[in-house]
């Protein structure tokens, strides 16, 4: 359906000239969603797909292995999205404090992603809302080191900014002014909360996150931040108990008519095409964090009855194995201290599971050695490579 301008433009001046900037209207859009059967129909589906990526984590024989390695697999496509050149690989190395290849600042970036994500759900674990006061912590955390450190971590921002071009008169789009960000964030703080009227949770967290991306609130860290906030919504709301949907690689896959969509939805009120996206973007994720699920529980079952022939060494040799599954590429000194085997009993371990081809040495050093689950990070990786370096 085609609406009105979604808001109204305001002049702003800054950097030495005026520009155009957007203030949106709140939520929910006006007049309402024209809920065609086929709309309709596509949401249902992506409803459907959630239960079936929730049930897989009551499935999953460690869930927890699953999801330590999962947000990190998040935190890669959210930041590559920004332009980082950091992979899952570089990720663990930087974990270990290895050195990765490719800049620090790059990998402390994606670092800061997982720890803003923990942080969110610690905090809605222990009962605290959805709230613009989360959002700032969130924020806080996911700029808290490296690049963007300087860019007011935690606090809406105080001057414009513009997405696109070099100035605000070339940009793509230039978001509301600062002091006009409070209010727009607060009106969509009472969307969350189900004010002016009740919106169903899928629903809320589309709308919701075109909503955030185009007050565009903070001097850094919009994108990743926005995309965050669709899966906390979805755990705040107990659509699924886990973090378990990831819409980065969907959005990165499709990312100029993502953003073109977000644009017309501004222009144009075209909001049925973006829930449409949104919905297509849902079912596809989900379906493949179910399959990815599967796969690395196959995997590490088929690994573990392989262990089993190994007699009376397979008990420890199990031990290093599950370490692995936590933290895929890691030093036999980092095993020794996960599993509180002596060293000696861990690298006696990685060379059976070496030999029975689970493992495999990343170097060949005499000391500190490095070997990575290949066959782990394999299906973890799909869909994360980073372009050329």
């Amino acid at each position: 359906m085609k609406r009105d301008l979604q808001g109204h433009y305001v002049t702003v001046s800054t950097a030495g000239e005026k520009a155009q900037a957007f203030v949106p209207a709140p939520l929910p859009p006006v007049p309402p969603i024209d809920w065609t059967p086929e709309l309709r129909g596509k949401f249902d589906q992506a409803l459907l797909a959630l239960g079936r990526l929730d049930s897989v984590s009551m499935l999953l024989p460690d869930t927890s292995l699953f999801l330590y390695m999962y947000v990190r697999k998040e935190a890669v496509l959210s930041s590559m999205i920004e332009g980082t050149q950091s992979s899952l690989s570089d990720l663990l190395l930087f974990e270990l404090d290895q050195e990765p290849g490719v800049p620090l600042d790059d990998v402390q970036e994606v670092s800061n992603y997982v720890a803003a994500l923990t942080h969110g759900l610690q905090r809605l674990d222990e009962g605290f809302p959805l709230s613009l006061r989360l959002i700032k912590e969130i924020h806080s955390v996911l700029l808290a080191k490296g690049r963007g450190s300087h860019q007011t971590p935690g606090e809406f921002r105080r001057s414009q900014n513009w997405i696109g071009g070099s100035r605000p008169g070339n940009a793509a789009f230039v978001p509301p002014p600062a002091e006009q960000v409070l209010e727009g964030m607060g009106k969509l703080e009472l969307f969350l909360h189900d004010q002016p009227e009740p919106t169903p949770v899928l629903l809320k967290a589309a709308l919701a996150h075109v909503q955030f991306e185009t007050i565009h609130p903070f001097l850094d860290g919009n994108g990743r931040l926005g995309r965050l906030l669709i899966t906390l919504l979805l755990c705040d709301q107990k659509v699924l108990r886990e973090p378990m949907l990831y819409l980065s690689l969907y959005f990165k896959s499709h990312r100029r008519y993502h953003y073109e969509l977000l644009n017309n939805v501004r222009l144009t009120g075209d909001w049925e095409a973006w829930l449409d996206f949104f919905a297509e973007a849902v079912i596809a994720t989900a379906t493949q964090a179910v399959e990815a699920a599967k796969q690395l529980a196959d995997l590490a079952d088929e690994d573990r009855e392989r262990i089993a022939v190994l007699g009376r060494a397979a008990t420890s040799a199990l031990q290093v194995h599950r370490a692995m599954m936590e933290h895929p590429i890691a030093t036999s000194g980092w095993l020794s201290q996960k599993t509180g085997l002596t060293p000696a009993t861990v690298n006696k371990s990685l060379e059976r599971l070496e030999h029975l081809g689970i493992v495999r040495e990343l170097t060949q050093k005499q000391r500190n050695r490095l070997f990575s689950y290949a066959r782990y990070v394999e299906i973890l990786n799909r869909g994360t490579e980073p372009p050329d370096r």
